[in-house]
């Protein structure tokens, strides 16, 4: 499968948040396309942010609805790590990308995975818009 953008946590949260009706739609429809399209990705680290954040962080929905969501976007999205998991080489890429770019690693450690997937762009609100980081370039779709 070929996979040309990595959704953030955030983008896959706000697709089920209510709260912000704007975000919701905009994280909806870039969802939606991914899945329609079969060219995004995702990691295993996204599923578990995405099942902390909606069941215990924000307490947006039950644990078995969570899991729902999980099983329709593992079957839509390619997911990065599904077989390997965090590898050491993937560990040390975070680092460097850490240490580089002065990155929390877990932003680090999603930016190395879009990397060895070979998306060209992260849709994240987390990391800087329009920042290249080695050839994985950040797109907020939330600005503006």
């Amino acid at each position: 499968m070929s996979v040309s953008r990595f959704l953030d946590t955030n983008v896959i949260v706000y697709a089920y948040d209510t709260s912000d009706p704007i975000k919701q739609a905009k994280a909806q429809a870039l969802l939606t396309a991914a899945m329609r399209q079969r060219d995004g990705a995702i990691s295993t680290q996204v599923l578990g942010e995405f099942f902390h954040t909606v069941v215990i962080k924000r307490k947006l929905m039950p644990a078995s609805e969570a899991v729902e969501i999980i099983n329709a976007l593992r079957a839509g999205l390619s997911v990065a790590g599904i077989t390997l998991g965090i590898t050491l080489e993937l560990v040390m890429d975070a680092i460097a990308i850490h240490q580089r770019e002065q990155l929390r690693y877990w932003d680090a450690l999603i930016v190395a995975t879009a990397k060895s997937v070979g998306c060209a762009e992260i849709a994240s609100e987390d990391l800087n818009d329009g920042q290249d980081y080695g050839g994985v370039i950040v797109a907020n779709p939330f600005k503006g």
